[in-house]
């Protein structure tokens, strides 16, 4: 995937209780439509997750039933976009295998291999696309404080334990230049880590990898804005991006792809004129191979 524009992953949960639209879209019927209306507002890529790791009283999905949630939505996706990627939102090996067979070519795990290491078998073996986020905890107590404890270099903390990350999924044979990394703002990060990462992020991007952002609706920007419905922080979650591609992201997660798409393509228009802000660490992010 060329990296000489802002790439914008729309957010498909099949989930009864993501923190700001679960269940809006649960049936398969209901995601292939949201997703309809998220390919024609601008997105680059499909983010497909059947796990909820929300803030307040997130649970483990058992695998059987992710399976269940994800691969219809998966399937019906690849076959009415044939050439778009699909990315599965997963921490669980046997769920990305199954969606990589089902379509997907993508997989964004929200633990960095910390709780499945077996997902860089699955994409190793594939030639799957890898996202390796920065967390701490399980499923259950990622999003929360609980592991939000750094020290006096929050960033310096982040990059050594995705740097970790990568170690992991290179020995496993995935290939550097499926990578991707994700610094997690807002998972076990109080507002003023997060605030503090996306400032910081070249050193992330000196890991040498393209990085990816979720900022959108996160409760970092409910706090600095006062806009207490996660669904009405659509402005902030654009000033928080654009601020982001301008520290040297590349990739950006959202729920609301047309306000992102513009806003993040007008600050590009602007930026690819900086040299300096225009360089990335390579030219492409992981497509996969499907």
């Amino acid at each position: 995937m060329p990296l000489d524009r802002p790439v914008v992953l729309g957010i498909v949960n099949v989930t009864p209780d993501s923190f700001s639209d679960g269940g809006d879209f649960f049936l398969p019927a209901d995601a292939l439509a949201h997703a309809e209306q998220l390919v024609a507002a601008g997105a680059d890529v499909l983010d497909v997750g059947g796990e909820s790791t929300r803030p307040q009283g997130a649970s483990a999905v058992p695998a059987a039933e992710e399976l269940r949630r994800v691969l219809p939505v998966v399937r019906a996706l690849r076959e009415r976009f044939p050439a778009l990627p699909i990315s599965v939102d997963t921490v669980k090996a046997d769920v990305a295998a199954a969606a990589i067979d089902a379509g997907a070519s993508i997989v964004n795990d929200v633990s960095g291999l910390r709780l499945d290491p077996g997902i860089g078998d699955v994409c190793a073996a594939s030639g799957a696309g890898l996202i390796l986020m920065h967390s701490r905890g399980t499923v259950r107590d990622m999003a929360t404080y609980a592991h939000a404890e750094y020290g006096s270099d929050v960033t310096g903390a982040v990059v050594s334990e995705l740097a970790a990350q990568v170690a992991t999924a290179r020995s496993a044979g995935v290939d550097p230049s499926a990578i991707v990394l994700d610094p997690g703002v807002g998972f076990s990060k109080r507002t003023e880590h997060s605030l503090t990462v996306l400032a910081e992020l070249p050193r992330i991007v000196a890991l040498g990898y393209p990085v990816l952002v979720g900022v959108s609706r996160k409760r970092f920007i409910g706090e600095i804005t006062g806009v207490r419905v996660a669904a009405d922080r659509v402005l902030g979650t654009v000033g928080a991006s654009v601020a982001a591609l301008a520290r040297g992201a590349r990739l950006f997660r959202v729920h609301d792809v047309r306000p992102a798409r513009e806003g993040l393509d007008a600050a590009w228009a602007v930026l690819s004129r900086v040299p300096e802000l225009a360089a990335g660490p390579r030219g492409a992010a992981p497509g996969g191979s499907r």
